[in-house]
């Protein structure tokens, strides 16, 4: 209190030092006395410690392969399509469970539009008269999964239609495959294209198939592991509910009509339908015309002896979908362990339960590791342990549709998570195979890191997952959280939540196939689930030490090393042109100077043996900086053309771009390739601007004062 006072000239209030000096006292005493009363002191940071390496330890140990194998298997007993009475079925499973282990559990509903397929055909007809009518569904199913109601494959909010003209190959669809067609003296317009999965969202592909004038599109995964399979998904635009964009579709609530123009803008306005790579082979084997790009079968090799031309033709694809979008309703379910000292502080853990057809990866191995965790905690629950802070365990719904359950939850809880979420952890497809892979905002980086130096490795003897991932890579590469491929989306890009996201293995040969079951993941996947455990156990740790740790384990260097590295690409982008890049670099330097006295500030505290009232007090205030530094690179208005996206460093970016941060000048510099040179260079400038903005309000954030 006399370092308050010891200046008089920086005194707050107006009047005589000393009445200043007394309210600041009395001030300073009320709020450690609700402290006082709302939190109680932890223990003495020593025994602290060693509560929580005792109780850490006693969440390892916890594990066990074959209860993680026991949920996978009951979770993957059938097909649970989103909206579908099996899919209520694994939401009662997990329920069930969370209440079970004596987590307090709820369940949160939303009506939300979601797309189911009637009816298909499609035939390939050939120059010589013959035809052949392709399958639409997989073959070779063992018998006790070809008859449990697998929805058959489709692409969820293509619109109904048919289609009879001649087929063309489009490799990609991106609009440099395009461009090397009309190179070729190739119109498409009149067609119907197939393309192969790589590089482009299904909607992207779809959405530029239409822009060049084809009628449908034939969407195939390459390589003999798709030979016949499909891999079923979505082709709508954004996130969430698309009748209730920015707000959550509770029952009751406002609802745009399917005609609405903000709705129809999100679907695409011709058909699409997934092929496998046989039927892919036949059609294309058959096709004429042009020569294809020697580009093209460089990076396809399968195809190499298999196409003969891109077409047009001769051979015709006679193609039929009926699909209807109906309104249904989805369930979040909830387990939630009360924070003892900071309640009003939460850690999420999330992952989605839907799938399209049996999930045994994707998603319910991660899943299975969710409930594996439940149950760890609940152990240490008995055990006498309680987080300082609320931890809560998510199942999502409908996240194959656009992370709609997700994204309606983030909309409904907007202010909560902006004020209270400390960090989502993220854990989708768990286990693919082999090699462990993380994503992460940076802030997160360094807990990553040092949480994998805790966990065995689950394919090696006696090292530990952070050795076999140095050992494998010469540099370690911790992935950046802008796609919009999980149900981290909404937590990072629309509400500014630091976040996790990690798994085992990527590429899997039966993604959003019949073949995704139960019976892959014991023979390939993960035969003795010991990469399910090793998830597990990071997952949890993370999750431990962001709720148990008394300064929150951030580190905000790493963040400004993403922003100098971020930096340097954008000016290597711009080189040759007039835009200034002043303002970026000004505000990168605030930011790291900012990040700097906060680790200075948290290895101080973390050093203070004391528990005073104070003490606490000052790691209080220092964590809620470092929890809501990340909400400053959030802007109000979103990025250009796609508002719902407002974080300024990661989102979505366009494949073409050669930025890996900052999407609105990624955008900005597409849409200037169009314009004058002035005109280009004002866009790109602004949009420069309103990112070092969003730099500085985080630096501000981070240190905690007023301009």
């Amino acid at each position: 209190m006399a370092q308050l006072c010891s200046k008089p000239t920086t005194a707050m209030f107006t009047g005589k030092t000393h009445h200043s000096c007394s309210f600041l006292f009395v001030v300073l005493l009320c709020i450690l006395g609700f402290y006082a009363l709302h939190y109680p002191q932890s223990a003495p940071s020593s025994s602290a410690l060693r509560n929580a390496l005792r109780f850490r330890q006693t969440f390892l140990s916890a594990a066990t392969n074959r209860t993680i194998a026991s949920y996978l298997r009951a979770l993957t007993l059938h097909p649970h399509l989103a909206g579908t009475k099996p899919s209520l079925e694994t939401t009662s499973y997990v329920e069930t469970h969370f209440r079970d282990y004596g987590l307090e559990t709820h369940r949160v509903e939303y009506k939300t539009l979601l797309s189911y397929p009637a009816h298909a055909s499609l035939s390939a007809h050939f120059s010589n008269g013959s035809y052949v009518e392709l399958p639409l569904m997989e073959l070779g199913l063992p018998d006790h999964q070809a008859s449990q109601g697998l929805v058959q494959p489709y692409h969820a909010y293509s619109p109904s239609g048919s289609a009879h003209a001649k087929a063309v190959f489009v490799n990609y669809g991106r609009d440099e495959d395009y461009l090397a067609l009309a190179a070729l003296g190739v119109n498409v317009s009149g067609c119907v294209v197939i393309a192969r999965k790589g590089g482009l969202s299904r909607g992207a592909v779809v959405e530029k198939a239409e822009a060049n004038g084809a009628l449908a599109v034939l969407l195939y995964a390459e390589g003999e592991r798709f030979r016949k399979g499909f891999e079923r998904g979505t082709v709508m635009k954004g996130l969430g509910d698309p009748l209730s964009p920015g707000w959550a579709g509770v029952d009751g609530a406002e609802s745009l009509e399917l005609e609405d123009s903000e709705v129809l803008k999100r679907f695409p306005k011709i058909p699409s339908m997934p092929l496998s790579f046989e039927a892919a082979e036949i059609i294309l084997g058959s096709l004429a015309g042009a020569p294809v790009p020697n580009e093209w079968r460089d990076t396809a090799p399968l195809l190499q002896s298999k196409v003969g031309g891109v077409g047009p033709g001769p051979t015709t694809v006679n193609f039929t979908y009926q699909g209807e979008n109906k309104m249904a309703t989805i369930h979040n379910v909830f387990g939630l362990i009360r924070g003892l000292e900071e309640p009003d502080r939460y850690v999420l853990l999330g992952n989605h339960r839907d799938a399209w057809t049996y999930g045994a990866v994707d998603p319910n191995s991660g899943t299975a590791a969710l409930l594996d965790i439940a149950r760890r905690f609940s152990l240490m629950m008995r055990s006498g342990w309680n987080p300082r802070r609320t931890i809560i365990l998510c199942s999502w719904d409908a996240e194959e549709f656009g992370m709609i359950g997700s994204t309606e939850w983030v909309e409904q809880n907007l202010v909560n998570l902006g004020s209270k979420a400390v960090a989502y952890l993220n854990v989708d497809c768990a286990v693919q195979g082999p090699g462990f892979f993380a994503g992460a905002t940076p802030q997160l980086d360094s807990l990553l890191l040092e949480v994998t130096k805790k966990v065995k490795d689950p394919d090696s003897e006696a090292v530990t997952i952070y050795q076999q991932w140095t050992a494998t890579n010469t540099d370690i590469s911790i992935q950046r959280l802008g796609g919009v491929d999980s149900d981290f989306a909404p937590f990072v890009q629309h509400a500014g939540v630091p976040s996790v996201d990690i798994y085992y293995g990527r590429d899997f040969p039966v993604y959003h196939t019949a073949f995704d079951s139960y019976e892959w993941m014991t023979n390939y996947g993960d035969p003795l689930f010991q990469r399910h455990v090793a998830v597990a156990g990071v997952w949890g740790l993370l999750g431990l030490h962001l709720a148990d740790d008394s300064i929150l384990p951030f580190s905000y260097l790493s963040y400004a090393d993403q922003l100098k590295e971020g930096y340097r690409n954008v000016w290597s982008n711009l080189l040759d042109t007039p835009v200034t890049l002043n303002p970026l670099m000004t505000s990168i330097q605030e930011f790291v100077t900012a990040a700097k006295e906060a680790e200075i500030e948290a290895k101080k505290l973390r050093e203070q043996e004391t528990t005073s009232d104070l003490v606490t007090l000052k790691k209080r205030a220092l964590n809620d900086r470092l929890m809501l530094a990340e909400r400053g690179f959030l802007d109000a208005d979103g990025l250009q053309g796609r508002q719902w996206f407002k974080h300024l460093i990661y989102g979505p970016i366009d494949y073409e771009s050669k930025l890996q941060m900052f999407p609105g000048i990624s955008d900005a510099i597409s849409r200037a390739r169009n314009m004058s040179e002035r005109q280009g260079q004002a866009i790109i400038e602004h949009e420069i601007w309103r990112v070092a903005r969003a730099i500085q309000r985080a630096a501000s954030v981070l240190r905690g004062q007023f301009t």
